[in-house]
C-alpha cells in the first residue's frame, strides 16, 4: 500500500489575513512567527515551492522591544553603490524614524533568498500606529505567545 505525498497547487491555496500587535514583543521572536505565517509553515498543506502563506498585518511597530544592548549596538547598513556611500544608522534611531523598516528588514532576513521569498514578503503590511487600511479583508487577530 503506497501513499501519495500531497503537493499544493497555487490555485488551490486559500489565503487568510491576520493582524498581529507588536507592542511589547521582542523583535526576533515576533519576526520568526511572522515569517512562518508568510511562508505557510503553520499549515498542514505546506509545500516548499508554492506560496502557501497568508497575509500578515503588523500594527504598533513603534512599540516593538529589542533586548539587551541592541538599541545602541545594532547597526543597519546600506550602500548606494558609489565609493564611500556606506550609510549606517543605529537601531534606536531607526525605531524613532522608520519603525516599520525594522520589522521588514528582520523578517526579510528570515525568508528564502529567491523569487518566491520576495513574492511572499509582499504579503507583509507593517504600520507604526494601531490603525490599518485593510478592514475590508476582515483580518483575524492573531495572538503570539512569547
Amino acid at each position: 500500500m503506497s501513499q501519495k505525498t500531497y503537493l499544493a497547487k497555487p490555485g488551490e491555496v486559500e489565503k487568510k489575513w491576520y493582524v498581529i500587535d507588536a507592542a511589547g514583543k521582542p523583535l526576533g521572536r515576533l519576526a520568526v512567527d511572522i515569517s512562518r505565517i508568510l511562508m505557510g509553515k503553520n499549515k498542514v498543506t505546506y509545500t516548499p515551492h508554492v506560496d502557501n502563506g497568508d497575509f500578515v498585518i503588523v500594527i504598533n511597530a513603534d512599540k516593538v522591544v529589542l533586548t539587551g544592548n541592541k538599541l545602541d549596538d545594532k547597526v543597519y547598513r546600506r550602500h548606494s553603490g558609489y565609493p564611500g556611500r556606506l550609510k549606517e544608522i543605529k537601531a534606536r534611531d531607526m525605531l524613532a524614524s522608520h519603525p516599520e523598516r525594522v520589522i521588514e528588514i528582520t523578517v526579510k532576513g528570515m525568508m528564502p533568498k529567491n523569487v518566491l521569498g520576495r513574492h511572499m514578503l509582499k504579503k507583509l503590511k507593517v504600520y507604526s500606529g494601531s490603525e490599518h487600511p485593510h478592514m475590508a479583508q476582515k483580518p483575524q487577530p492573531l495572538s503570539i505567545n512569547l
